[in-house]
């Protein structure tokens, strides 16, 4: 997985590619973690993500709480929303 990061001010985007997974989760974990505090807001474009595990939702989630709920998932593939809403998070996360 590759993930690149953009920080405008308060914003940040993640662009996330390939596999969110047991194995790649810590390396997303790392990123969000590596934000300045300062970052308040907090967009991840899922555009190439090619699946996701539940170590990957497990950390979406984690991510949501950190971010006090300033966090979106944007271009998620038809596969992927799937997977958020057979887990239930769907409903809960900003999914645009």
């Amino acid at each position: 997985m590759t993930i690149n990061t953009n920080v405008n001010d308060c914003a940040a985007v993640l662009e996330i590619d390939g596999w969110l997974d047991t194995q790649t989760s810590p390396e997303l974990g790392a990123a969000i973690e590596a934000l300045d505090a300062s970052v308040t807001e907090l967009t991840i474009d899922m555009s190439k993500l090619e699946y996701i595990s539940s170590a990957g939702l497990r950390l979406i989630v984690s991510a949501h709480k950190r971010m006090n709920g300033n966090l979106t998932l944007k271009n998620l593939s038809p596969e992927i929303l799937d997977v958020f809403n057979m887990a239930g998070f769907a409903k809960k996360l900003n999914i645009v």
